[in-house]
């Protein structure tokens, strides 16, 4: 039996390769380097549609969520974290610290106060709700070492626990300078 599993993989991986070479004659070589994202990906004008759902438990944790990014990282309003994230809060970005008041110094050392917008005027990619988990996409604009502009992804995934934002997850690295979001809305 084993002998005929060994021979069957073989002979799959053997006509796999004969497709790539094939593949491969059709497609020219990559020369260069990469191709840059020129224009930043599709921003949704209305916001409506990402914060709707079929589930009201999943719609109100994407409300919660955007709402926090509109008054508390949009707007800069620390002192009114606590309606939207928890004491004991869990930060799992290396440059804030740990549980509401955590939060509350990075926001506070990070950007200044705003009014609130009626809207979240970061560029939202989408916003995405499972189970007790929302994960954000935004636009995050980037300068390469030549300074040309060039456009990536910044994701955020939230837990939601009893209401309230209970854990954060971003890519943000020790070595990375804290940012103020609202320095990468696009211009119109």
């Amino acid at each position: 039996m084993r002998y005929l599993t060994v021979l069957v993989v073989a002979t799959l991986l053997a006509g796999c390769n004969l497709v790539v070479e094939d593949d491969a004659a059709e497609t020219p070589a990559p020369t260069g380097e990469p191709q840059v994202t020129v224009s930043p990906p599709l921003v949704p004008a209305d916001h409506a549609p990402l914060l709707a759902s079929e589930d009201p438990h999943l719609a109100a944790n994407k409300r919660l969520v955007y709402d926090m990014y509109r008054i508390v990282l949009q707007a800069g309003l620390a002192d009114r974290a606590g309606e939207f994230i928890s004491a004991d809060y869990i930060q799992h970005n290396p440059n804030a610290g740990q549980g509401l008041a955590g939060v509350q110094d990075y926001i506070r050392n990070t950007r200044p106060e705003r009014e609130i917008e009626d809207r979240l005027e970061l560029p939202l990619i989408n916003l995405m709700a499972e189970g007790d988990y929302v994960t954000t996409a935004f636009v995050r604009t980037e300068t390469d070492a030549n300074g040309q502009t060039y456009y990536s992804t910044w994701f955020d995934l939230y837990r939601i626990e009893n209401g309230l934002i209970a854990e954060h997850w971003d890519p943000m690295l020790k070595t990375d300078t804290p940012i103020d979001p609202n320095s990468q809305r696009l211009e119109d």
